[in-house]
């Protein structure tokens, strides 16, 4: 028999470790090629590791709740064969992924972007995520400081949830406006409360979403748009669309569109802070906060929006919804982000005041499309006529983007959405 190792694979650029939620099969069961044999999770995803050979999993090194890097070993499979410890090149970590771990200390080789990642603080007594040290250069937290912080992750390493919760009650005098805003006062249940424990999502969003307000001072404008023309262009071809694609048209695409095209003239909108530098992304990436069947939200990914055609952004808009909703995205597909786009409106909201997708600057809310009255200029004098209305909000980082700076952006958007051709092809 041959070992075959199964290891943590590559979540995506910026993910370095995952968590073992749950293993699906035990040490002594078979294994068919493509199994599911753990689920794992990380700050942006849930996900399973499936096995790329049949075989019998004979033996585990991580339990449930372990946090693991990238490229650890984490299982062995027999299989078939004479030669043994052998694995995928795809998934190996070094080029020493031919030797067998050792049970007893169950720290297989690294990937080498972890070790380059180590490398970056090589000054430090210990290990700190990307997003430990982004919080802390945000928060002004020095290494030294972070050193004192009391780590609960794998090897008292500082997570997220610890450097967030050192913040709410940090000595230093320069937060102390911080550390009242975010106390929590007491809450006493009584008779014929309903207590529900948030679930691992449901903190992590919530974490996130407190890290925002707290990093990025929320400034938000409004704008309305006159949908009528895209409504009704809308309405002429969908039927077309779906009979000769097979692919909905719905306004998100034709949204996105617009979105991808008012970056190009105002790119400071798309955009992170890091420090005192404001990095002015290249890439157009639009993030689309999705809805999942459990209440939670998820923000998939459309790389290079503005490169992509219309109907190309409708299919990317189609199949990451739908495999959003199963749970089957994967990793890379919820990470790189520059502008996040958030639909109040398919619940009926008119409008809302959405909180910043960190390291980005800006977030667009888009309300509901209602008809309404409005005045009409034309060159015979105004009139009332019935149109279709919709309120766009743009919530921004105040450090970086001003109100002129919003304001252009939103007012350019509105022209190219009221300014669409009701003659185009797709």
């Amino acid at each position: 028999m041959a070992n075959f190792q199964i290891v943590m694979p590559k979540l995506g650029e910026s993910i370095i470790e995952a968590t073992i939620t749950k293993w699906l099969k035990s040490p002594g069961d078979p294994i068919e090629e493509d199994d599911a044999i753990v689920e794992i999770a990380t700050d942006k995803v849930d996900s399973e590791i499936p096995s790329p050979v049949e075989g019998t999993l004979s033996e585990i090194f991580f339990k449930e709740g372990d946090v693991v890097e990238v490229g650890n070993v984490i299982a062995i499979v027999e299989i078939e064969g004479e030669n043994s410890n052998v694995g995928e090149d795809s998934n190996a970590a070094s080029d020493e992924k031919t030797k067998t771990p050792d049970p007893a200390k169950h720290v297989p080789p690294e990937d080498p972007a972890v070790e380059e990642k180590k490398e970056e603080i090589a000054e430090a007594s210990r290990f700190y995520s990307p997003l430990v040290k982004n919080i802390a250069r945000e928060e002004g937290i020095s290494m030294a400081e972070l050193e004192s912080i009391k780590g609960t992750g794998k090897e008292e390493r500082v997570t997220k949830k610890d450097i967030l919760d050192y913040m709410k009650n940090r000595p230093a005098a320069d937060t102390s406006v911080t550390a009242r805003n975010t106390a929590v006062p007491a809450v006493v249940s009584t008779a014929g409360d309903e207590i529900i424990e948030m679930g691992r999502m449901r903190k992590l969003i919530a974490d996130h979403m407190v890290m925002s307000k707290q990093v990025s001072p929320h400034v938000t404008s409004f704008i309305e748009v006159d949908m009528t023309n895209i409504v009704i262009w809308r309405n002429k071809v969908k039927e077309m669309v779906l009979e000769r694609e097979g692919e909905k048209l719905t306004f998100t695409p034709i949204l996105i569109e617009a979105t991808a095209q008012a970056i190009k003239d105002y790119p400071g909108i798309n955009a992170s802070v890091d420090g005192t530098k404001i990095i002015i992304r290249k890439d157009i990436n639009i993030g689309m906060a999705a809805a999942l069947p459990d209440g939670n939200l998820i923000v998939p990914v459309i790389r290079n929006a503005d490169q992509k055609s219309l109907l190309g952004l409708a299919k990317d808009v189609n199949d990451l919804a739908s495999r959003a909703r199963a749970n089957n995205l994967l990793p890379d597909e919820i990470q790189g982000g520059t502008f996040t786009t958030t639909n109040f409106g398919s619940f009926g909201s008119i409008t809302g005041t959405p909180i910043i997708n960190q390291p980005q600057v800006a977030i667009l809310g888009i309300g509901a499309i209602r008809k309404k009255p409005v005045v009409i200029e034309t060159a015979q004098g105004d009139m009332i006529g019935i149109r279709h209305m919709m309120i766009l909000s743009l919530a921004y980082d105040h450090r970086v983007v001003d109100g002129a700076l919003g304001g252009m952006y939103l007012k350019r958007l509105a022209e190219l959405l009221e300014n669409f051709d009701t003659n185009r092809n797709i």
